[in-house]
């Protein structure tokens, strides 16, 4: 059942109807009709499922109720007058895209409506921020619940970012003549979706796209070989260098925790998102640098603070006698921080780069993949991170531009630390490489605000002939 409620695997898995006008051959009309049918049949099965507090329950209990929070907010807010845009990004991590091209086109267009959806529980708290007129959970992708969303919502344009594209919302969109755009696209050369039978399913489903804003002109041609005809192809760049850079200019330095960390005078290691596969090598390393009088100040940020989590973190960090804090113990207060903070709550990453020295980025060591290496080089902090990084290009670009460094083992890991703790001169170049990576970067949130207006024009253009 587990693989059932993957809306997106499935999506992925089969192919779904054409551009209007385009021809099926028959099995992607099988294909199509197995896919609904078993879209049909796992969203049957969610009420089993959605007891509980756990992530999958209340993720579950969002969904199954997202169209009617849609209905009852378009009832009473809703503008038929205004244009709306109905923005989508699974999880967090595209959340940064989405909210950096929302932002640029609410400062063009004030006027415009904004619907913003998720997938994850943990952009729950994240979509707070977004400037949404309203947001909330993505219904299950069946026939009937997108054509409820659609019908409450009437939006103008669905937007997706990043990678995911959802088969029964595109078709019902499509039925109503509401275009469909991809921004900050992605298409990795060894991507599955190229493979021979990813081109063969997923080609009807890129045709029927409106517009893609790739995020390099790489990206642009491979959605070539998925079936986006070059008209309908752009290069916008990545939302997140937007992001990540207003974020930063936005931080108070001078308060808080943040300040105390950059006034106590010993560099600062923040170590950002990290799993247990990334503490199992960085306590460890830091603690062999206090050993040897290299001074290293850590402020450890799990990716999920769970009690678990922190508790086992916290015995690791007692194992190598790392004298530590919780985050909640020591931020009010006004002595001396510990050597090592535990972070236990979420929110607060992006603030706490701002006293970075250096920057440890977690996932890449384990399965979770490397989380955001943009957010800490946003600041003029050198990043570290794990050898898994296949799923984060910026990674091997901020290596290449001298701004970042893989490390493999606890002791690569102890040796670049000592190397970046005690060379001031070297850390500073490597901090500036690492801004300067990501100031190159801006500019793709506007390109992203002129393909959603392109396509409100000619929306309305569309509904003015109507008329």
């Amino acid at each position: 059942m587990g693989g059932l409620l993957n809306w997106h695997a499935l999506a992925l898995a089969l192919p779904w109807r054409s551009a209007p006008g385009a021809s099926y051959v028959p099995a992607m009309a099988i294909l199509e009709s197995i896919y609904r049918v078993g879209a049909t049949v796992a969203a049957a099965g969610l009420p089993l499922l959605e007891r509980g507090e756990g992530k999958l329950a209340r993720g579950i209990r969002g969904q199954r109720a997202a169209v009617g929070e849609m209905a009852r907010w378009a009832a009473a807010e809703r503008d038929p007058a205004r244009p709306l845009v109905w923005v989508h990004a699974p999880s967090v991590g595209e959340g940064h895209q989405a909210r950096a091209v929302i932002a640029a086109l609410r400062e063009r267009r004030p006027e415009v409506q904004i619907a913003y959806t998720f997938f994850s529980p943990s952009a729950l708290p994240f979509s707070r921020s977004v400037l949404a007129d309203w947001t909330g959970y993505l219904p299950p992708d069946t026939g009937r619940e997108m054509a409820g969303a659609l019908d409450a919502l009437r939006p103008d344009v669905v937007a997706f970012t990043k990678t995911e594209i959802w088969p029964n919302l595109t078709r019902e969109a499509a039925a109503r003549g509401i275009p469909t755009v991809l921004l900050s696209a992605t298409l990795p050369e060894r991507a599955g979706r190229l493979s021979l039978v990813g081109r063969t399913l997923l080609r009807p489903a890129h045709r029927r796209l409106a517009r893609v804003g790739a995020i390099s002109a790489g990206d642009g041609e491979r959605f070539g070989l998925l079936g986006v005809p070059e008209a309908r192809r752009t290069v916008m760049g990545d939302a997140r260098f937007d992001q990540v850079s207003a974020r930063a200019e936005a931080v108070d330095r001078e308060a808080g925790v943040v300040e105390r960390l950059r006034g106590a005078g010993d560099p600062v290691l923040v170590a950002g998102s990290t799993w247990p596969e990334d503490e199992a090598r960085l306590i460890p390393a830091v603690a062999a640098l206090r050993k040897r009088g290299t001074a290293c100040r850590l402020v450890l940020v799990p990716h999920e603070p769970t009690d678990d989590h922190l508790d086992g973190a916290a015995a690791r960090l007692s194992v190598h006698e790392v004298p530590h804090a919780r985050l909640s113990e020591v931020e009010g207060e006004d002595g001396s921080l510990p050597d090592c903070i535990l972070v236990d709550r979420v929110g607060v990453l992006g603030d706490l780069y701002a006293a970075a020295t250096v920057a440890y980025v977690g996932g890449g060591f384990g399965e979770a993949g490397l989380h955001s290496v943009l957010e800490p080089a946003a600041f003029g902090a050198p990043v570290l991170f794990g050898p898994r990084h296949e799923n984060a290009r910026e990674a091997a670009e901020m290596i290449a531009a001298g701004g970042a460094l893989q490390v493999d083992s606890k002791l690569s890991l102890g040796e670049l630390l000592e190397r970046w703790t005690g060379d001031e001169e070297l850390r500073a170049a490597a901090g500036e490489q690492a801004r300067r990576y990501v100031e190159a970067g801006r500019g793709a949130a506007e390109r992203g605000a002129d393909i959603l207006e392109a396509l409100l024009a000619a929306r309305g253009a569309e509904k003015g002939k109507r008329m």
